[in-house]
């Protein structure tokens, strides 16, 4: 979900939810403690060199139950940071601590942001010696047209 997408969001709804993978929602009382820009400069297994860039929410809830973060007032921090740190329309990254800092996709159902789980992957498969997963065939499935018979022309 891009940054463009989730102020849209915001600007119509009444509470904020975060709801984790597993179901399970951010308890109501969380924080956005950081709005930020995060770039990864790197160089893959193939050795190309690469640039990424993610805004990124870090959500934290404490014992603070009395106050509630309200969509204007995310809003604003939004803003702000664009406005600050020259955040430009980009995929959004969510920190949210379970048993360690997790990171997590943004996407939106109607009524909850949902922290979508991330995968990590290779990104040059072509030059990191992987061999490609085969199809698998199911041998029943296969025509059963005999190659070997006097008019098949196999031999």
């Amino acid at each position: 979900m891009k940054l463009s997408q989730v102020k849209s969001v915001l600007k119509e709804l009444e509470i904020i939810g975060f709801q984790l993978p597993n179901g399970t929602l951010v308890p109501s009382h969380f924080h956005v403690t950081e709005v930020g820009k995060i770039t990864k400069h790197f160089i893959d297994c193939g050795g190309t060199v690469r640039n990424e860039e993610v805004v990124n929410f870090q959500l934290w809830n404490a014992n603070d139950y009395d106050h509630r973060l309200h969509p204007e007032k995310l809003l604003s921090i939004i803003e702000l940071s664009e406005k600050v740190l020259n955040i430009d329309d980009l995929e959004i990254e969510v920190e949210y601590q379970g048993d360690t800092i997790g990171k997590f996709g943004l996407d939106f159902d109607g009524k909850h942001f949902l922290l979508t789980s991330k995968q990590t992957e290779c990104l040059a498969m072509d030059k990191c010696g992987i061999p490609e997963e085969k199809t698998k065939v199911e041998l029943s499935t296969l025509s059963a047209e005999p190659c070997c018979s006097p008019d098949g022309n196999c031999c």
